[in-house]
């Protein structure tokens, strides 16, 4: 059965013909880098529409639709940022598209296990990385996670807190050489011991770097992330045409093999 909103958005896609003269333009959160640019160089091949995309901490991305920025799609890491940008009629309505998970993403040398991972977040010799609130999603999760670590140990958020430097989606994160991560260049060059980020980036980044681990969260301290799409207001009947790519079993199984749960997949 279709979803409700992705049928919505193939009546839009329908409405007039599309047309291959403009690419779509895209703005979607760093976390999805791999698999939409994949998912994008499909419809293209399947179109002969090409889509423009640029990644980044979807906070980020949010603030620059808000302001006027030109997009037509806006694939965020989270629902929340645009469910904004739809209340403030800036875009159409929000469908779930894709789902992951916050994991530990551990350097090389250093041993983890999801038991005793806490205890080891909670040491002041670790260094504790993380991305920035409100700018990044990840960021925000991350902090979900501190405030359940706080139920297990009351004071552990403000230590947490206190601890956690805040790497990626912010001023702070660092400059990174053609053809690797940002998550890979922090764990490479030891700016953190543990960082914790979605899975996908975890495991993205063990191929980077093969010695690093990626460790489950303990069920206790557990943290999804739910990622949103939407149209932006006005866009080209293509980007509709490409919102439903994303949703369609083509799209949603190249999101499952980048480690993504695709809750649109057929069952």
């Amino acid at each position: 059965m279709s979803h409700p909103i992705a049928t919505v958005f193939m009546v839009l896609a329908m409405i007039v013909p599309a047309s291959a003269a403009d690419p779509v333009q895209l703005y979607a959160a760093g976390s999805l880098r791999s698999a939409l640019t994949e998912v994008a160089a499909a419809f293209d091949a399947a179109t002969g529409i090409k889509v423009q995309a640029k990644f980044g901490p979807s906070g980020t991305l949010k603030d620059e639709i808000a302001g006027g920025a030109r997009t037509e799609v806006f694939a965020s890491a989270n629902m929340e940022h645009p469910q904004a940008l739809a209340a403030a009629r800036k875009s159409g309505s929000v469908v779930l598209f894709a789902r992951n998970r916050l994991c530990a993403l551990v350097r090389p040398g250093l041993a983890v296990e999801t038991a005793g991972l806490l205890a080891q977040m909670l040491d002041p010799n670790i260094k504790l990385g993380t991305s920035t609130p409100r700018a990044d999603p990840s960021g925000d999760y991350a902090w979900e996670v501190f405030r359940k670590a706080d139920k297990l140990h009351p004071g552990a958020f403000a230590t947490l807190e206190g601890k956690a430097l805040q790497l990626a989606g912010g001023p702070a994160a660092p400059t990174v050489p053609p053809g690797r991560t940002v998550y890979g260049t922090i764990i490479a060059e030891g700016k953190a011991d543990i960082f914790l980020t979605y899975c996908t980036n975890a495991m993205e980044t063990k191929v980077e770097v093969p010695a690093a681990q990626a460790v489950a969260l303990p069920e206790e301290l557990a943290v999804g992330a739910d990622y949103g799409l939407t149209v932006i207001t006005n866009a080209s009947p293509n980007a509709y045409q490409f919102a439903m790519f994303i949703l369609s079993a083509n799209g949603q199984g190249i999101l499952t093999k980048y480690g993504f749960a695709a809750p649109l997949s057929p069952q």
